[in-house]
């Protein structure tokens, strides 16, 4: 099978300003892309997605009849359309706006106006999302190997554990929170735990310290996902014992070097 190019991508983009429109995607030409599908709401953007199954949404943040973040819910609310990848282009800095939308499960965040090259290592995020390259992953068997995703937002761990079914972890076990997650591994063996931090009940640097103090589980690596930006509380969170920190939105091959070091 041909491996996937930049220019088999079909892009939807979503974005109200004709001339935004126009300026983005003389960029995604730029990069060698020409299939492009167009929409200036969530209503249009929801059906087009839905009916067409683009590669790739590229979307603003702000429309006449909702946001982004409520496209990206609508969109891993329907069966059709869950999967496909999704990158935000938006001026907005607010951490509270983007943490939501980052919850749901995105390729990147570009801010406006965007960097070149960094479009560039989005578009190349897509194509190791629908198409990854687990050369890097071929000397590990993942075959025996449990993941314990923990994540409050249900979109975050869908979008979590299509990640990892596509480089080989098939086997997963999905939790709300520390507490349920904990629950969880008392009746089942787990060789990974991948959390979130900000979760109700137990957040994630409570379930890393409880694993660290508990006698079966205090070897067991401990990846966290988070959209987290507070310094002081991930120096916290390196303190407890976390095998490796990763951002949200996540680069898919930075996940595949902490995979490789976790079980090398």
């Amino acid at each position: 099978m041909d491996t996937l190019s930049l220019a088999d991508l079909t892009i939807l983009l979503v974005e109200p300003s004709n001339m935004q429109r126009n300026i983005i995607r003389t960029r995604l030409h730029e990069a060698g892309i020409d299939n492009f599908l167009m929409a200036e709401n969530c209503e249009q953007a929801l059906e087009l997605a839905i009916k067409t199954a683009p590669d790739l949404v590229v979307s603003s943040m702000y429309f006449s009849d909702g946001t982004a973040t409520d496209l990206v819910q609508q969109l891993r609310a329907n069966d059709l359309s869950r999967d496909v990848a999704f990158m935000l282009i938006s001026s907005e800095a607010c951490h509270h706006t983007l943490d939501a939308i980052k919850q749901a499960g995105v390729i990147a965040i570009l801010p406006k106006p965007f960097e070149f090259t960094h479009l560039l290592a989005a578009l190349q995020a897509t194509i190791s999302y629908i198409e990854p390259d687990n050369e890097v992953l071929d000397n590990l068997d993942f075959s025996d190997k449990t993941v314990l995703v923990v994540d409050d937002s249900q979109t975050a761990r869908r979008h979590i554990s299509k990640v990892l079914e596509n480089i080989g972890l098939t086997k997963l076990i999905l939790a709300e929170n520390g507490q349920e997650a904990l629950s969880l591994m008392v009746n089942n063996q787990v060789d990974l735990v991948i959390t979130d931090y900000n979760m109700p009940i137990m957040d994630g640097a409570a379930l890393i310290e409880a694993l660290r103090q508990h006698p079966t589980f205090c070897e067991i690596p401990a990846l966290m996902v988070t959209s987290e930006n507070n310094c002081a509380k991930l120096d916290g969170v390196r303190q407890s014992g976390v095998s490796a920190l990763v951002d949200k939105p996540f680069d898919i091959d930075a996940v595949k070097q902490v995979l490789t070091r976790l079980f090398d």
